[in-house]
């Protein structure tokens, strides 16, 4: 088995809940950088924002939790540019198993299934 097929067989997927948040911003320049966030990201499930906060929403592919936390809390600062996303910090994260999600949903609990993806104020 070569390198690449070893990893994927240990890849899992975990559901990222990635807060931020800052000095107010115009609303619409924060849609539009999410957008295009979501654009640059193509597994954005979804965002939600106001002028001064966001919760961004999406799956990721990663060999255990500290590899995913670790990609979750790279993506606000590697997109800043290229996304002109306001200057805000991270405050918060969320890294659950697939399993956990699920369950979650399940018992009724946590947000369901991303069934209107894309870009929403709060």
């Amino acid at each position: 088995m070569d390198a690449g097929a070893e990893r994927r067989e240990q890849a899992r997927l975990w559901h990222i809940t990635l807060s931020v948040a800052g000095e107010e911003a115009p609303l619409k320049e924060v849609r539009r950088a999410l957008e295009q966030l979501a654009h640059d990201h193509p597994f954005l499930l979804n965002s939600r924002y106001a002028n001064d906060h966001a919760e961004i929403r999406y799956w990721e592919e990663a060999r255990d939790l500290h590899d995913a936390a670790a990609v979750a809390l790279r993506l606000w600062g590697e997109h800043r540019n290229s996304a002109q996303l306001p200057p805000w910090e991270i405050v918060g994260l969320e890294v659950i198993g697939r399993e956990t999600y699920h369950q979650r949903v399940a018992e009724g609990y946590g947000p369901p299934p991303a069934a209107s993806m894309g870009v929403h104020p709060f």
